[in-house]
């Protein structure tokens, strides 16, 4: 029998891109061809114009906290050996908000507005997810 893990991505056309990127620890975003926004997440067209003129741009990595919790109970196994962490929403650089997890720091060091940059963390053989430390 297979063990299915909730905790990996599902790949799909539209993210695969973004996938192999993060596993080569390259943060992808998504820009419009026509009104030059960015976007996250990964998708077929720009949620500014709706073109779907996207394409990927390597992200500069640089964002700022805009809000966290700290989980500190999950009822799910797979989560279970990872609590306490923070779940986050960070503003990167290029402007999209992108929910993620700030790792390497204490808890009570946490604060909005205070600058983080990407890193990446495996969580599999598979896959890497990008995650956001303080600068």
């Amino acid at each position: 029998m297979t063990t299915v893990r909730f905790d990996l991505p599902t790949p799909e056309a539209d993210t695969l891109e973004f996938w192999e990127a993060a596993k080569a620890e390259r943060l992808l975003i998504r820009r419009c061809g026509d009104c030059g926004a960015f976007s996250y997440y990964p998708r077929p067209f720009c949620p500014t114009c709706w073109s779907e003129n996207v394409h990927w741009h390597e992200a500069s990595g640089d964002a700022t906290l805009y809000t966290w919790s700290v989980i500190h109970s999950n009822d799910q196994p797979i989560f279970r050996d990872r609590v306490p962490y923070v779940a986050a929403i960070v503003d990167l650089a290029e402007g999209p908000r992108m929910m993620t997890n700030i790792v390497d720091t204490p808890f009570e060091d946490l604060a909005v507005g205070m600058a983080v940059r990407v890193r990446f963390m495996p969580i599999s053989d598979d896959f890497t997810i990008p995650v956001f430390a303080p600068v």
